[in-house]
């Protein structure tokens, strides 16, 4: 394990040189191009983000699951009306099932008002926020929950019987939307993989290993479990996520608990939404000119900081580490 004041070498790219070298990796492990595009969207937009375990190094993450899984299949509809759907996710990638749920719900709550949709059988669906964003720029209210694989050891509990089971939520507002997205983990397992592969230790008291002994080792923590944010809180949340979650159909997958589901509502059911962005702006603002403590230049709200993140990116460029750089240039080799 490397020293905490170590430093990996850096490397930094447009995103034009993020966008090519991250499709050619994916297509180097066997997506179409078409796969490639939505999720190096999806990947380097976290990038952009600052969510940097998120962004190009969870390409990485992704190529050693698929040579673990079997062969995915074509998604199918397994069940749909007029306002719901649920998908068999057929083993595809989250961040290719859930782009397509999020489209379904798009849609069905633009026609008709309100909209859930499920999706079971898939996995690492990447950041819920966005999902949300894409409904909220449609002028849709978004839920997001999830329920995943044993990862996260309920309080006093030596082993995980929970997923991270994140909860992410979308509002339009006027001028960009509010998205709110959190793991009920205390960390999130793309999060360990990456600390694991740059060799760095955990925070403390965030993770035991097998045996339920805390510990800052990435690798012993990924044979154990991550602890639930907030302790009984965030157990209580991950639960609810789980419960959600047999509605998209987790049950019927036992191994993995996956059940990913999404709610959409058109604002004007309840008032016309140009009401709703004012409202809502407006009692963000009374948030913002709170009485701040000393030495605290602002209140941010939440999505705040990574929404000025991506449009500074945008003309910055991504900073990744060199090796993973390098990691991604063989898989696209």
């Amino acid at each position: 394990m490397k020293s905490p004041d170590a430093v990996p070498a850096r490397v930094r790219l447009t995103l034009e040189q993020a966008r090519e070298l991250s499709q050619r990796a994916l297509m180097g492990i066997g997506h179409t191009a078409g796969e490639a595009a939505i999720l190096a969207d999806h990947m380097l937009d976290a990038a952009l983000c600052g969510y940097e375990y998120s962004g190009l190094p969870k390409i990485l993450n992704l190529a050693e699951q698929r040579r673990l899984r079997p062969a995915p299949e074509p998604m199918r509809m397994v069940h749909e009306t007029e306002v719901s759907a649920r998908l068999h996710g057929g083993g595809q990638n989250g961040m290719l099932t859930l782009h397509r749920a999020a489209g379904i719900a798009i849609d069905k709550a633009t026609a008709h008002g309100f909209a859930v949709v499920g999706v079971n059988h898939t996995w690492m669906s990447g950041r819920g926020a966005y999902y949300m964003e894409m409904l909220a720029n449609a002028g849709l209210i978004g839920i997001h929950t999830v329920s995943s694989r044993p990862q996260v050891a309920p309080p006093g509990a030596a082993g995980a019987a929970v997923g991270t089971n994140p909860v992410s939520f979308g509002f339009p507002g006027l001028n960009q939307p509010l998205l709110i997205d959190l793991g009920t983990s205390a960390l999130m397992f793309t999060d360990l993989a990456l600390r694991a592969r740059r060799g760095e230790w955990l925070p403390e008291g965030v993770a035991i290993d097998a045996e339920g002994r805390p510990t800052r080792d990435p690798a012993l923590a990924s044979l154990g479990a991550v602890l639930s944010f907030g302790g009984h809180k965030g157990f209580a949340l991950a639960l609810a996520m789980q419960a959600l979650g047999v509605l998209a159909g987790s049950d019927d997958d036992p191994a993995e608990s996956a059940g990913y589901l999404m709610l959409a509502v058109r604002p004007d059911l309840m008032m016309p939404l140009a009401d709703y962005r004012q409202a809502l702006a407006a009692g963000l603002a009374r948030v913002k000119a709170t009485p701040r403590q000393a030495g605290v230049a602002e209140i941010r709200i939440p999505s705040e900081r990574a929404l000025r993140e991506r449009e500074r990116n945008r003309e910055a460029g991504i900073e990744i580490d060199a090796a993973v750089r390098d990691a991604l240039e063989a898989l696209a080799g």
